[in-house]
């Protein structure tokens, strides 16, 4: 059985009159990378700020690398470091020397690893922090990060500000560090970003954990689109686990059917249209975009 580094269970946080978390699970094995999604106002952050000891919970039962992350925090945080999504540098230090401070914090610092982050990620460390970009300063509390031989990465939004380039590196650097045997807990609003690095993912919902799982094993539970052109017209009444089908006709008489398709039903539905004479065929699989809709869905969305 995977060792978990994190391990949160019935976790509650209010703040005055607003519950912020209201018996939120979570559990993040070692070595895996583990997309934590939710829109604003989920927990998310909450969550997170209490898992570094930053805010005391108000009940259910937090551990951290087998420790209370309020009560143990500062040994804990020797072997994790954080990334936030809005980063505040010191105005008059440069880029190189935040850097330092901020790599000292989390220990055994890679130098060469540092090097070569700087360079990847296209940063002028010799420039003064107040003279950097949002994305400029991101890219200094990302480097700082990822520079160190640390057990656990904590990344809230960390690509804030970044453009599509340097998404791609960071993207790469961290499939790195999962390799090396890094684990990752990744809270991101890019789906896209979350679907290309996780092992597994946990949706949240009003302070609640709504789903948990790889997104093979939530995809299992979500439709699956399928496009077809037939020679001739299908018989899909004999298919069961079918929804939202439209036909039509193409320009040269053949058969345009679209369709939803429960996972257990695409075999039977692909005979159909096989039998029909299949000049055209695509299948796609939710994305994690769909999956999270699918997680929100209800009568008060």
């Amino acid at each position: 059985m995977t060792e978990q580094l994190v391990e949160i269970t019935g976790l509650r946080k209010r703040f005055g009159r607003v519950q912020a978390l209201d018996g939120l699970d979570l559990s993040v094995g070692r070595g895996e990378v583990h997309g934590f999604l939710g829109p604003n106002g989920s927990g998310k952050s909450t969550t997170l700020r209490i898992l570094l000891g930053l805010t005391r919970a108000d009940g259910g039962v937090v551990r951290l690398f087998g420790g209370d992350p309020w009560k143990d925090a500062v040994e804990l945080h020797g072997s994790l470091a954080y990334v936030p999504g809005d980063v505040t540098l010191w105005p008059g230090l440069t880029g190189g020397q935040c850097i330092d401070v901020l790599a000292r914090a989390h220990g055994r610092v890679d130098e060469r690893r540092r090097a070569d982050l700087v360079d990847r990620f296209d940063l002028d460390p010799t420039r003064r922090s107040r003279d950097y970009s949002k994305g400029n300063r991101q890219k200094v509390s990302l480097v700082a990060a990822l520079a160190t031989d640390v057990e656990l990465l904590v990344l809230d939004e960390p690509t804030a500000g970044l453009d599509p380039l340097m998404e791609e590196v960071f993207q790469q650097v961290v499939h790195e560090r999962r390799a090396e045997g890094t684990t990752v807990l990744l809270s991101s609003h890019l789906l896209g970003e979350v679907e290309a690095l996780a092992d597994r993912v946990s949706i949240i919902r009003s302070g609640r954990t709504v789903t948990t799982g790889t997104l093979t094993e939530l995809r299992r539970h979500t439709r699956s689109a399928v496009r077809a052109v037939t020679v001739r017209p299908p018989d899909l009444d004999r298919v069961a686990g079918i929804q939202d089908v439209r036909t039509g006709t193409d320009d040269e008489g053949r058969t345009d059917v679209h369709a939803s398709c429960e996972p257990d039903a695409v075999g039977a539905l692909v005979g159909a249209l096989h039998d029909a004479g299949i000049h055209t065929l695509t299948v796609t699989p939710p994305s994690l975009d769909d999956l999270f809709l699918e997680a929100y869905a209800g009568p008060d969305r």
